[in-house]
């Protein structure tokens, strides 16, 4: 995967990060941080839309005094400078401009400007509002200004119609000072504008790096809408969605889309080549998804509202070409009598007690004659035959479904020490396109020896530890260069994966790696070993002799 920024990029990125959480979190006191999350996140959207509206009404400035531009404001059509210098403030306020280039039109009240400026003001005070006529608006409090800004944002844009939450900040458990610090502290020195980057890219790593922290900071209840950003660019890179249909049921805030979006860039693809379909059962992290989307300029459906993926199926009539998700691990409660006989239970019924195989067959459900789909599941969906979930994987192997197993390290997220897993099928494994035939055959990746840990809790995915696996996997799906390499990968007939009761744990079938041969014959580094244990055993006893001694000498 390629790095799409520089060392010099990166680090002003990771300072900016640093700098924004320290501000953020000292300033959250004892709000909880599921509640906190989404008032920053909140606002850090409003300061984005303000800050790509005013770089552009900018640059049409600089066009409307360019004699080379065709906005050019020729002077001589006026015979007062004032009138030309109205002419341009005119124009400036002609929304056209800013929805053909694809940047919100944000209305005088919700410029940050406005909102950085009389942030501290006392109730009943007047705000002054220019927008080719003078309004007025009545201050009330710092909650309700931002309310108010982000109702008229959404009311001018029907892209956010429904996106953005009313009334979160005027109720917000949040003392107006630390509100106020907020914005003028913390959102306020985002810097949108960079000699290299551009606004979105900023906006993307901040909101990112956010989502984590926050997901940390919440611990289980918020980490399961939280997949880290490189387990999401690994299935991203395995499936490689250039066009098509994209499907998340269990979407959180939309990483999987985000990811898509960056992975057709990157390889020089078009983002209007693909169309996002999600469904989640939040609603404040339905809207984040959708917030997320907005603010990239992508075309989403994320159904006509927040609902249970499985009894209020968003999407009925959807075959996506990439179904991918992260549905929270071993979750219990979830069955319905509802959903007693349902159509999508074609591989059997998953049990009561566990949805993980739930999941994977709604996704089934929903994928194309010729799609791949992804997902992450707790280990123990490789080798559980409780309820029925062996049966499922039986039938699963059975109808040639299963492409590849990945078994991945522990310590990944942030909101449980639960192994896991992706599991990735495909419909289709015949020869298209650059793909060779692959029936009747599953790749397994054992992946537990990869990454690096962050801190002494959390393990990350260094570039080289994602590039590893993903070319395993391409190269075993073209049939270009792939070979077996014990202890890491291996290609296993239906056959071999029968012979294992059908456990598809890719430890099973990967085998030890292999240990480079040091020419020291076997049983000599036997008799080797054992002399060095009796020196090391004899040495210990001596020791504890003369400790014990020493202590009787003190009369202890």
């Amino acid at each position: 995967m390629a790095n799409i920024f520089t060392d010099e990029e990166r680090q002003f990125l990771n300072d900016l990060d640093k700098k924004l959480w320290n501000s953020a979190d000292r300033l959250r006191s004892n709000l909880d941080a599921a509640v906190y999350k989404h008032a920053v996140l909140g606002l850090i959207f409003l300061k984005y839309v303000s800050d790509s509206f005013d770089m552009l009404q900018e640059e049409l400035k600089e066009s409307f005094a360019d004699p080379e531009s065709d906005y050019f404001i020729d002077p001589d059509d006026y015979d007062d400078p004032e009138e030309r210098d109205e002419a341009i403030e005119y124009e400036l306020e002609d929304r056209d401009y800013y929805t053909a280039r694809n940047v919100f039109w944000v209305p005088p009240l919700a410029r940050w400007k406005t909102i950085q400026d009389n942030a501290a003001l006392s109730s009943g005070a007047t705000i002054q509002l220019v927008n080719g006529s003078t309004t007025t608006y009545t201050f009330r409090s710092v909650g309700r200004l931002v309310d108010d800004a982000l109702e008229a944002v959404e009311a001018e844009n029907p892209r956010l119609h429904g996106v953005l939450e009313r009334n979160r900040y005027s109720q917000l458990q949040l003392d107006a000072s630390k509100l106020i610090g907020l914005i003028s502290e913390v959102i306020s020195s985002i810097p949108f504008r960079h000699r290299s980057l551009n606004s979105r890219d900023i906006l993307g790593h901040v909101y990112e790096y956010f989502l984590g922290q926050f997901a940390l900071a919440e611990g289980k209840k918020g980490g399961q809408y939280y997949t880290p950003k490189s387990i999401v660019s690994l299935i991203v890179e395995m499936l490689e969605p250039y066009r098509g249909k994209v499907y998340d049921p269990a979407m959180g805030s939309g990483g999987f889309f985000v990811q898509s979006e960056n992975f057709i860039e990157r390889y020089g693809g078009r983002i209007g080549d693909i169309s996002v379909y999600g469904q989640e059962s939040n609603p404040t992290t339905w809207r984040l998804a959708a917030m997320n989307m907005a603010i990239r300029g992508i075309d989403f459906n994320f159904g006509r509202q927040p609902a249970d993926t499985f009894l209020s199926d968003q999407h009925p009539d959807l075959r996506a070409d990439f179904v991918m998700a992260n549905p929270p691990f071993n979750m219990k409660e979830w069955w319905d009598g509802r959903l007693e006989g349902d159509p999508r239970w074609e591989y059997g019924t998953p049990p009561r007690s566990n949805a993980n195989f739930a999941w994977l067959q709604h996704m089934l459900h929903h994928l194309a004659p010729n799609g791949s789909m992804a997902l992450l599941l707790a280990n123990g969906s490789m080798s559980s035959n409780t309820n029925g979930e062996g049966d499922i994987r039986r039938a699963l192997v059975e109808a040639d479904l299963v492409e590849c197993m990945v078994a991945l390290p522990g310590q990944l997220f942030t909101n449980t020490q639960i192994p896991a897993c992706i599991w990735l099928l495909t419909r289709n494994k015949k020869a298209r396109g650059k793909m060779r035939d692959r029936s009747g055959h599953t790749l397994f990746i054992d992946a537990r020896k990869l990454g690096y840990m962050v801190d002494r809790v959390l393990r990350d995915f260094a570039p080289d530890d994602s590039n590893k696996i993903i070319q395993a996997f391409r190269n075993w799906r073209t049939g270009d260069g792939y070979n077996d390499e014990p202890g890491f990968c291996f290609s296993a007939s239906l056959g071999k994966i029968k012979e294992a009761d059908f456990v598809l744990t890719p430890g099973r079938f990967v085998g030890a790696a292999e240990e480079e041969d040091d020419g020291e014959p076997f049983a000599d580094k036997i008799t080797r070993l054992r002399g060095q244990l009796d020196t090391q055993f004899a040495e210990s006893a001596d020791l504890e002799k003369k400790i014990k001694a020493n202590l009787e000498g003190l009369g202890l």
